[in-house]
């Protein structure tokens, strides 16, 4: 439920944003931040939580970033004004970086073989259900206007959810015994967080802007500002303490090519949700509903690749990462050659997302299996980190040069070109994530 309820709330305020600004009044750039200031928050503090769990404990980083993701909904669908839901989503933003990365971690620590296999696959179909989830529900909750709440019940609904949540979570997640904890990170905290917050913000406030100076500036300056923390994290190893992240853990290619492939195959399905939308309803003229019911064949193949994957004879696992890309190319290379082509049933267009939709969720799982089983337990708060934030970014890298791309070629009518010439470019990145997924499943494991 963690990743489900964070990557839905990344997209659900999509939908309703003309009917909150409608009803209170938001300007251009403060409805930018209501939807991207979740999303800063969540990338800026994803390792960050990860590492809190490993001095903290999963289980309790668990139980408060689901109280304070729950307490921020409750207060997103109460704000009285657009200030107070900015803050708001800022909060909820924050709470879902403490909650989502103690899945992963815990998926590791608690499970092995075939049942750890079962649990990223559940992982997995969580991810992907939860960001067409969002469009949908968004979409649903705002349409039927329940309790004439208007825009507001797409974060009162989080309230309940979370309550069981919680209830469960203290029930079901096991209690881990009492540790030394040490102390944060804090220098590799405020650099990361800069860093990251400096890619992220031209990535999200940027496009919708025209990519003005200071985007521009803000990527060139992330650069040093992630020299800056890599230095940092050398100097605490150097003295024999704890790093915000373990950079040796990353070192190997078993590690930094299977984080960066998952990575690039990732953005593009992030492109693809925001293109395709743009596509489907300004191009063809569909509902938001429609737009976000054309993806379910991707959301259910991607649930059946985990299940498959980890029915797979070990020998053969490791085959299915970059397998899983290629079919991921040659379903977008499909798209676009039906829509260069002339063919734009929708039919044919829901089979072709569930042929992406399987090839992703083939490369998804496989991976996540290959990262946890690559490296010790005790990398598992370095694992789990990195590779949600590596997502997390490079779907926002996806979304704004996908969408910049879109728009400029779509401007005319020529919607369904531009959408063809995207998708030939999200399969030559399913190629480039192939390859590195060979190198990386080939790779010697790191102990």
């Amino acid at each position: 439920m963690a990743p489900f309820m964070a990557q839905a709330d990344a997209t659900i305020a999509n939908v309703a944003a003309p009917s909150i600004h409608a009803d209170l009044g938001t300007s251009g750039a403060e409805l930018e931040l209501v939807i991207g200031g979740y999303l800063i928050a969540f990338a800026m503090l994803l390792i960050t939580g990860a590492r809190l769990g490993q001095t903290h404990g999963y289980r309790r980083v668990f139980l408060l970033g689901v109280g304070v993701f729950t307490g921020a909904s409750l207060l997103c669908g109460l704000a009285p004004g657009p200030i107070v839901l900015i803050v708001a989503r800022v909060l909820q933003g924050a709470g879902a970086a403490l909650m989502f990365p103690q899945t992963l971690t815990g998926i590791q620590l608690s499970f092995s073989g075939t049942e750890r296999a079962r649990a990223i696959g559940l992982y997995a179909m969580a991810l992907s259900g939860g960001a067409v989830a969002g469009q949908i529900l968004g979409g649903v909750l705002v349409s039927a206007d329940l309790f004439d709440a208007h825009w507001r019940s797409i974060f009162f609904v989080n309230v309940p959810v979370g309550a069981a949540v919680l209830a469960a979570g203290a029930r079901y997640l096991p209690r881990e015994a009492p540790r030394a904890t040490r102390a944060v990170d804090v220098a590799g905290v405020l650099t990361l967080s800069i860093a990251v917050l400096l890619v992220v913000l031209p990535l999200i406030l940027g496009r919708a802007e025209g990519w003005p100076v200071w985007a521009w500036l803000s990527l060139a300056a992330s650069i040093p500002a992630l020299a800056a923390f890599v230095v940092a994290e050398r100097r605490v190893s150097a003295r024999d303490g704890s790093p915000l992240v373990n950079l040796r853990a990353l070192a190997p290619r078993a590690v930094s090519w299977g984080v960066v492939a998952v990575a690039i195959a990732t953005s593009t399905y992030y492109g693809l949700l925001f293109t395709l939308a743009l596509y489907l309803q300004q191009g063809l003229g569909r509902s938001p509903l429609v737009s976000g019911l054309t993806l379910i064949s991707w959301v259910a193949a991607f649930g059946a690749a985990g299940q498959i994957v980890r029915r797979l004879p070990p020998r053969f696992g490791a085959r299915a990462a970059p397998v899983g890309c290629l079919v991921l190319a040659g379903a977008y290379l499909a798209i676009s050659a039906s829509l260069f082509a002339g063919q734009h049933r929708e039919a044919l267009l829901v089979a072709l997302l569930g042929a992406g939709g399987l090839g992703l969720g083939l490369q998804f799982s496989a991976l996540i299996g290959h990262l946890t089983s690559a490296v010790s337990t005790r990398y598992a708060p370095d694992i789990s980190g990195v590779t949600t934030t590596t997502t997390t970014i490079a779907g926002a890298v996806g979304v704004a040069a996908s969408g910049t791309a879109y728009l400029s070629l779509a401007s005319g009518g020529a919607a369904t070109h531009a959408f063809a010439v995207v998708t030939v470019a999200f399969a030559g990145l399913a190629v480039v994530a192939a390859l590195l997924a060979h190198g990386a499943t080939r790779a010697v494991a790191v102990t």
